[in-house]
């Protein structure tokens, strides 16, 4: 019997452009009863199962090929009086960081130029303070900062310490899209975070403290950046404490930052090891099965990741990278580098305002038609 025939119509015919084919993403729906020993199930399953399950909700929820591009810039350097133990900027630590002033308005302006120019989309801008408290005229510099970033059509996003909910309605007025305040690690090992460790003494900032200013930012509607360090010398189950924190509040944060710990001499944990690449691979997956419309921002320490490590977390769902010159206090990818990068790899910048939960809470600002196609990307996912 001849089965050439048969054989030519049983075998289905693939083309490359089955693999390329776009689609508009449906986002799940957020939960937000998530218990520990979910997540801790979630976390513990084998490595490659977790990535793999990671990328199939990734691919649902965003365009893979898409990578956001943010520019870091410190506008205050030094003299904080908290006493974060991993953070140069302290006042409390003999560190290579010295204190400076808030930056006048132009040269940050020039940086956000040169940022977008180099393909970065949203610009945040970063003091060294506490709170804004006693900080009335440079508070007032930082939102016309905010309002010419905006004029850029740039994303733009200040992390600036602890705000009242007065403060956060005037980010939100001068065009401020997304804040950034992280609660580092679990709400167990905080404590052992921000306290002097050595006297014991009270921390400068309690975690509720972070909570009051995160729903400060919420109740405005602006939207959340808020996300952990890993390195701090913390376990799993802290790991696990973080996710399960920002997943429970009543809306998922839109990005949340992955950062590994940049040990920097003159801090109390400038011994610490540097975190294993495959505990920020299980934290990044485990965070994209449970935050599903969530960027996952790879942060601090990406410059210490090779190229096949970045790529790994980018499948695993990590949609966001601080590209430039420099992030805080610790070194960033260059834009060449980056762009080269993406290019070897398949992928590409998002736009300003793409993510649809951050051009939902921009609203009438970017237009009808942003609207439309948001309200219509929503209601296919209900």
């Amino acid at each position: 019997m001849n089965f050439s025939g048969f054989l030519r119509l049983s075998t289905p015919r693939f083309s490359r452009s089955l693999a390329t084919v776009t689609h508009t993403p449906r986002l799940a729906p957020q939960r937000h009863d998530w218990t520990r020993q979910e997540i801790q199930k979630i976390y513990d399953s084998p490595l490659l199962d977790l990535v793999f399950r990671a990328s199939s909700i990734h691919r649902q929820n965003h365009d893979p090929s898409k990578i956001q591009l943010c520019t870091l810039m410190n506008i205050k350097t030094g003299g904080c009086s908290e006493d974060c133990s991993y953070c140069s900027q302290s006042s409390r630590y003999s560190t290579p960081t010295k204190a400076s002033r808030l930056l006048d308005i132009e040269p940050v302006i020039e940086a956000a130029r040169k940022a977008k120019e180099n393909g970065s989309t949203r610009f945040c801008m970063g003091a060294a303070w506490r709170d804004l408290a006693g900080r009335k005229r440079g508070f007032e510099r930082i939102l016309q900062m905010v309002r010419e970033v905006r004029g850029m059509g740039m994303e733009v996003c200040t992390t600036l310490g602890m705000l009242s909910p007065e403060q956060a309605k005037q980010l939100k007025e001068a065009g401020l899209t997304a804040y950034n305040h992280n609660l580092d690690t679990s709400r167990e090992f905080y404590p052992q975070v921000c306290y002097m460790l050595c006297f014991g003494v009270i921390t400068t900032r309690s975690y509720d403290e972070r909570l009051g200013t995160i729903s400060a930012v919420r109740d405005a509607g602006i939207s959340v950046c808020s996300g952990g360090i890993l390195g701090l010398g913390e376990s799993d189950a802290d790991r696990i404490g973080l996710i399960q924190e920002v997943a429970n509040m009543p809306e998922h944060p839109e990005s949340f930052p992955v950062n590994a710990l940049v040990p920097i001499p003159g801090t109390p944990l400038e011994g610490n090891e540097r975190v294993a690449h495959h505990t920020l691979l299980r934290t990044i997956a485990t965070a994209r099965i449970v935050l599903p419309g969530t960027i996952i921002r790879l942060a601090a320490g990406r410059n210490t990741l090779s190229e096949s490590e970045q790529a790994m977390c980018f499948m695993a769902g990590a949609n966001a990278v601080f590209t430039g010159e420099q992030m805080l206090t610790t070194p960033c990818s260059p834009w060449d580098e980056d762009k080269a990068m993406m290019g070897r790899w398949g992928l590409e910048g998002m736009q300003s305002f793409e993510q649809a939960s951050v051009a939902r809470k921009e609203g009438a600002a970017l237009g009808p038609q942003t609207t439309r196609t948001v309200s219509e990307s929503e209601a296919e996912s209900s």
